[in-house]
């Protein structure tokens, strides 16, 4: 029987029909240097066959085999991957390929798929997407015939849709591939995510807040609820292969990952292909192979305007040449067809003549390449975050698996933030710089983040347990944070305090520093001793929405202008959202402590596959050298924020003005000596070789990141234990007291504060670069070191990074007015200050240089490791 195919294009009431003599003209009306045709002119029937030849008889065209060469090995593993945010196969599940071609790579993944179907309620259904008919059907019908259709008989049904991407990617939003009523399921796993129950009723927002600024306070008063799994639509993944992204400018790429229909937290994923920042020489001989292949298939595009135009012989091959370039600095490679000649064509319909001068290009085609910044700046703006990656054996090209979590942290330079549904939506922009005032949709993005720790990841059964003994029970952190933000609200507009009254005495002091000395415990407020005294979760919940109601009030007075925007309105909301953002990293720490028995994994983010991405970590290997030499030098540390101008004659200068806490005012410069500083932080493996050998003198103790299960070592995730195999390679996360004599025994100390931040400026990538911050993964990652490409520019695995630089006073040191203890409260020669970010610390924190975070030389349960650095003999 022939396939299956659904034409889109067909159909009669199709409003997404693709005009393309419109996009023709519109394309050769351009200015001189500026022509240009639609690339989808390449790949129709004809043009389909003549890529599969490129494919088949053109090694210089890497790209394929590259990808070829991963899914022959990698679909087992690949398709694993995909189904970590599901637990599995579900019933009926739908794969659409964009641009689907011959199906010769796609074979592995449909036989790697029918592996996995274990019974008859679980099929599948492919749909291979292109632009011909004809040709979905012939290749369709090849597969079915072959013994690869037979293997998938009764568990991968392929079918076609004939469409351009647009048409196909809205009808499977509108549910035309199965997957219907997707608000419906989006809502319900939002709120599956909650263990808590409570009467949204009771927590509706303060009268007088806007609801206009922001649809936040949804996400705190929505009612938990279980989902019916019989209307769930199944799970959706799209495969984009053959580096066809990078068809689409870097801004349009973007775009069209922001369009297609993941919905965020639910198992959909996207598996794409993305050609890396190659030789120019290699990839140019990649798009103009010395046989011509490539120039029949783009000299095939002629045909294609013509035909569109009404006379498929309107421009003769004779007039024209194909040319290509690569553009190292924009990563860009560019075909044109060139004009031999001067000549005219004279359109049929319209009678309009065009002419073409000698040696004039028209481009027809464009492909970008992509760096290791390109990559995740496309996915970080493109809403989506890595499961895993998997590249060639000759690293020039890579497969990433990808999915849209139920929140992510855009780049700091982005206009967008992450709302409540896991959208990227523009962003109300109240400075310039963004280290400055933040905006209600930079609070809903936090508050995103917020409630899937607090709601989702710790079960009630907990919440009056202390995961770190010197901590508050979990329960105080949900109260503490709208507290915090309401008592300096009701300072800063010289208000009442929100109701109840009760919460201010209970969590007012309990601005648990996240510094705590391990044996001496700082004062705070005097919370309940006995459960039963403590306030419910549904009066806390209820509380904070009104607290953040009240925030948002705030910001639609501003918008309203009966508010001012000043310096200290900015000071109280860039310090109260930085609090909240600093706390929510605590108490991650504190639930790493009781996860795999108690702490419930991250919601709505695809569970590692941790062997396979072992497996990752180490092809990618380690550098060739241990550690560089840096210095002499100079830095300068801190910025110029002085509080005492928030008011006064700057108290209206705000755009622009950067904001930050106490301790990083003013600037200063500093010398720095010769050094040198090992290139990765010390290692779990590292770690544990010397705890072996010197635990038993009690002058190392284990690392509270590392548990014993079954007289195995183990390293704690938020997933639960994982094996020291696995981890090894990770930055070990232990106390400065544990670090500082490991770099002694190595003949060496951990760096001051000055040397590591010459360090990180010169050689860390940051968030835009996929350093491992800002809950791109839930874990810490292998340290790396970039290539030539990259600058030399890696990460550091997503840790905190502990110096040996006391955290005290320094010359133009002046305390907060705001919240004077936040700092001086630990000048007492006991703590170290730590540079730098981890998994879960936000951009905004982890991206300012002037940053300056400390704990207690011997608080282990934070998440900061250390390198090794040396004198420089003279």
């Amino acid at each position: 029987m022939p396939a299956e195919i659904i034409n889109i294009q067909k159909e009669a009431d199709n409003t997404l029909a693709v005009d393309m003599a419109a996009q023709v003209l519109a394309g050769l009306n351009g200015p001189s240097g500026g022509k240009h045709l639609p690339t989808m002119l390449l790949y129709d029937e004809r043009g389909l066959r003549l890529y599969d030849d490129i494919t088949t008889h053109v090694p210089e065209y890497y790209l394929f085999g590259a990808e070829e060469d991963i899914l022959k090995k990698k679909a087992d593993e690949i398709v694993a991957a995909m189904h970590q945010g599901t637990g599995g196969l579900a019933a009926d599940e739908v794969v659409l390929e964009l641009g689907a071609g011959a199906l010769r790579k796609t074979s592995h993944i449909l036989l790697a798929l029918s592996r996995l179907v274990k019974d008859k309620h679980t099929p599948v259904t492919y749909y291979a997407l292109d632009l011909e008919e004809r040709e979905l059907q012939r290749t369709l019908g090849e597969i079915d015939l072959s013994d690869v259709g037979k293997s998938l008989q009764g568990k991968v049904a392929t079918k076609g849709l004939c469409a351009t991407y647009d048409q196909g990617l809205k009808f499977a939003e509108s549910g035309g591939l199965h997957a219907r009523n997707t608000a419906g399921r989006l809502s319900r796993v939002s709120m599956s995510m909650s263990p808590f129950k409570f009467d949204a009723r009771e927590a509706s927002p303060m009268s007088g807040s806007s609801a206009s600024v922001s649809d936040s306070s949804d996400a705190a008063t929505s009612p938990p609820s279980t989902p019916d799994d019989s209307d769930v639509p199944a799970p959706i993944h799209l495969m984009f292969l053959g580096s066809s992204l990078g068809n689409f400018s870097r801004g349009e790429g973007a775009d069209f990952l922001r369009s297609l229909p993941l919905r965020p937290g639910s198992g959909d994923t996207l598996l794409i292909g993305m050609d890396h920042d190659n030789d120019k020489a290699q990839i140019e001989e990649a798009y103009n192979d010395r046989q011509g292949y490539t120039k029949k298939f783009i000299m095939n595009g002629l045909k294609g305007a013509g035909k569109a135009l009404g006379d498929e012989t309107l421009f003769d091959e004779e007039n024209w040449e194909y040319v290509n370039n690569y553009d190292v600095a924009d990563r860009r490679h560019e075909a044109f067809l060139k004009a031999k000649r001067p000549h005219s064509v004279i359109v049929p319909s319209t009678k309009e003549t065009i002419s073409f001068l000698q040696d004039e290009q028209v481009k027809i085609e464009e492909s970008y390449k992509f760096s290791e910044v390109d990559a995740y700046t496309l996915f970080t703006e493109g809403g989506l975050r890595p499961i895993q990656r998997w590249t060639d054996s000759t690293a020039r090209y890579s497969l990433w698996l990808l999915e849209r979590p139920p929140f992510v942290f855009p780049l700091l330079s982005s206009p967008r933030a992450c709302n409540s549904r896991g959208e990227l939506v523009l962003k109300k922009a109240y400075s310039s710089s963004p280290f400055g005032v933040p905006s209600p949709q930079d609070w809903e993005n936090l508050w995103a983040a917020w409630d899937c720790i607090t709601r989702s990841m710790i079960p009630p059964s907990m919440l009056m347990q202390k995961p770190i003994d010197l901590r508050h029970i979990c329960l105080f952190y949900l109260g503490h944070i709208p507290t915090f933000l309401d008592i300096h609200l009701s300072r800063l507009l010289k208000e009442p305090h929100t109701e109840p009254e009760a919460f201010k005495y209970i969590f007012e002091r309990g601005i648990d520093p996240d510094v705590d000395d391990p044996t001496v415990c700082h004062p705070h407020s005097e919370v309940p001793q006995n459960d039963a005294d403590w306030p419910s979760l549904t009066s806390i919940l209820q509380f904070q929405s009104r607290v953040r109601a009240r925030l948002l009030a705030l910001y639609a007075a501003v918008d309203a202008g009966t508010t001012r925007m000043t310096r200290k309105i900015g000071r109280v909301l860039f310090m109260t959202f930085e609090h909240e953002a600093l706390h929510a990293e605590t108490l991650l720490y504190m639930l790493l402590q009781r996860a795999g028995t108690g702490t419930l994994p991250p919601p709505g983010f695809a569970a590692p596959l941790w062997e396979a991405l072992a497996e990752g970590w180490d092809a990618a290997g380690k550098p060739e050298e241990s550690s560089v030499t840096l210095g002499p030098t100079k830095i300068t540390l801190g910025h110029d924020d002085n509080e005492a101008e928030d008011e006064g004659e700057r108290a209206g200068d705000v755009d622009g003005h950067e904001f930050g806490w106490d301790n990083e005012h003013p600037t200063r410069e500093v010398e720095v000596g010769e050094f040198r500083i090992e290139w990765r932080p010390v290692t779990n493996g590292q770690f544990y070789k010397y705890y072996v050998s010197q635990g038993e003198n009690g002058e190392v103790s284990m690392p509270a990141s590392w548990v014993e299960v079954d007289g195995e070592m183990h390293v704690r995730t938020l997933y639960g234990p994982i094996p020291m195999k696995i981890a090894q390679e990770w930055p070990v996360l232990t106390s400065y007291s544990n670090l500082s004599k490991y770099a002694q025994v190595q003949g060496g100390r951990l760096p001051t504060e000055s040397e590591l931040r010459v360090f990180l400026e010169k050689f860390e990538s940051g968030y835009e670069g996929g350093s491992n911050l800002g809950f791109r993964n839930w874990h810490p990652v292998p340290a790396t070191t970039g290539g030539a490409r990259s600058g030399g520019k890696g990460g550091n695995g997503g840790v905190w990074e502990w110096t040996s630089t006391q955290f005290d006073k320094y010359d133009g040191f002046v305390t907060s007015v705001l919240y004077p203890g936040y700092s001086m409260d630990f000048f007492d020669g006991a703590h170290q200050v730590v540079l730098g970010g981890s998994y879960a610390t936000i951009p905004r924190i982890a991206e300012r240089k002037s940053v300056r975070n400390w704990y207690h030389h011997k608080y282990a349960y934070a998440w900061v490791g250390g390198r090794v650095a040396y004198d420089v003999e003279k």
